[in-house]
């Protein structure tokens, strides 16, 4: 690594660090604060933090390589994302936020789930704790994954040298400031992130010499590159798409919505979250485009190397800010794909920390424990999911790698649609929730790993489906609910509208 970079990476970890024992001094007398931020968090931030809590390494590694390899088809993810981003904030953020706090005050979905049906049996809080304690303890292990593989690739280092000093920070800021270090940690790496992607293409395309002569180039490689249905079927049109549906059931970023302190400033944080992945995943997109010019024109030899392979071409973003700036800056635009890796790993540890807390200690060790008790057991969560996660790091397997790649798609189909229908429809029951969330999830599990002819329909598709229409008709043949839960639901609607 050169020195100037290692002086920017440092800075940007010395940064979150800060933000971390500001956020400790400021906002944890107690579990709420700590878990959710006692529901104090202005637009800006929530709307940043859920965008950084989003995206990951994928926004500046792979969507780049993506866009290299293949050009504009590969922009289908992005437009169902961006889609599936705007309608969660439509349907679900204002409606969450109020209906949270109806319920009981709930901070965790599971706990939201409980109170939202008044299902005495627990059933619905023990089950979707057990997919969050599970898939997100993996998820949180591969984003320390690719924390020491970025230090590996781009920076030269030892792998768990990156990644003893990526868990190290993360872990750090998080036990201190709990979800407020989480947010506005994400708030600056969001603002780093959209930095670096609106900066990058702006150059590379004024090096080329203008937007004219970069496409010119673009097309004389290859047309195809400038072709959005090259390579594509409908059915692969539509399964990218369909990624934006798994936005309905990612608690790491539905936690966001139920911290915001207003449910009026929602619609500024749509504005302004909606505007940042536009730039962000656009500056993305035009970084791996201008690419292929900017290598066809200026280093011809490391073009094969990149049209050779699929790992070099989603280096293109290290390779653009190492070639067209100085180190110090370059050093600054690397600092976003390592704001992005941490953000996510940050988000993912907090909701698990928070099921451990508030589903399972609290449900089943000590319902009467104090402020002061949660706000220790929150933290020593943190902890021990922490340790986990790394211990699953440091000799990471092809299987749980592949299990986190399709998290997005159990998440999206366990989760989303008992979120939206219990959001949405009044006439939705505990126990069809309950079965929806397993049928959903099952489904994505069978559909990856059981042989069959459809491979080629992403797993969100079929698992979404099932889950929706499963909670549809258990409820329509189910007994009506109790007037007490209509009368909570219309409260929420009247508040909503208000």
């Amino acid at each position: 690594m050169n020195t100037y970079e290692l002086i920017s990476i440092g800075l940007y970890m010395l940064l979150m660090i800060l933000i971390g024992f500001y956020s400790w001094r400021k906002s944890t007398s107690n579990s709420e604060e700590f878990l959710i931020g006692g529901r104090k968090m202005g637009a800006a931030v929530t709307a940043l933090s859920a965008g950084a809590a989003d995206m990951s390494g994928w926004l500046l590694m792979g969507l780049p390589g993506a866009m290299y390899a293949a050009g504009l088809s590969s922009s289908w993810i992005a437009i169902g994302l961006t889609i599936g981003a705007f309608l969660n904030y439509v349907l679900v953020a204002p409606r969450l936020r109020v209906y949270t706090e109806i319920a009981n005050n709930s901070i965790t979905l599971p706990v939201f789930f409980e109170n939202r049906f008044h299902d005495k049996t627990q059933l619905l809080k023990i089950v979707s704790s057990i997919f969050i304690l599970v898939f997100f303890t993996l998820y949180t292990s591969a984003g320390m994954v690719s924390g020491g593989r970025l230090f590996e690739s781009a920076f030269n280092m030892d792998y768990y040298t990156g990644l003893y000093v990526t868990t190290f920070v993360v872990v750090l800021y998080t036990f201190l400031g709990g979800f407020l270090a989480v947010s506005l940690t994400d708030f600056v790496q969001g603002t780093i992130m959209v930095t670096a992607l609106v900066i990058l293409p702006i150059v590379m395309v004024f090096q080329i010499g203008g937007i004219g002569e970069t496409f010119d180039i673009i097309e004389k490689k290859d047309p195809n590159y400038l072709d959005l249905f090259t390579g594509t079927t409908t059915i692969s049109i539509v399964s990218l798409l369909a990624w934006g549906l798994g936005y309905f059931g990612q608690p790491h970023i539905l936690v966001r919505f139920m911290a915001i302190e207003n449910v009026k400033d929602i619609s500024k944080a749509r504005n302004i979250g909606i505007s940042w992945m536009i730039f962000t995943v656009g500056g993305a997109m035009l970084v791996g485009l201008f690419g292929i010019a900017y290598l066809a024109k200026f280093d011809t030899e490391a073009m094969v190397k990149f049209d050779g392979s699929k790992e070099m071409a989603e280096t293109i973003f290290i390779y653009a800010s190492r070639v067209l700036f100085h180190p110090l800056i370059g050093g600054f635009l690397l600092s976003a794909i390592l704001a992005a890796v941490m953000s996510t790993i940050s988000s993912q540890l907090l909701v698990t920390s928070s099921s451990m807390t508030e589903d399972i200690y609290k449900t089943f060790f000590n319902k009467q424990a104090s402020a002061k008790n949660m706000l220790l057991v929150s933290r020593l969560s943190v902890l021990i999911v922490a340790i986990v996660a790394l211990l699953l790091s440091l000799t990471p397997k092809d299987s749980i790698l592949n299990l986190v790649g399709n998290a997005w798609a159990g998440f999206g189909a366990a989760f989303g649609p008992i979120i939206l229908l219990s959001l949405l429809w009044k006439r939705t029951t505990a126990m069809a929730g309950l079965l929806g969330m397993i049928v959903g999830g099952a489904v994505v599990l069978l559909w990856v790993y059981i042989p069959h002819d459809y491979k080629d329909v992403y797993e969100m598709i079929p698992g979404f489906i099932s889950g929706f229409l499963t909670i549809v008709l258990v409820s329509l043949f189910s007994k009506p609910v109790s007037q007490e839960i209509q009368d909570e639901f219309d409260e929420v609607t009247r508040i909503v509208k208000s």
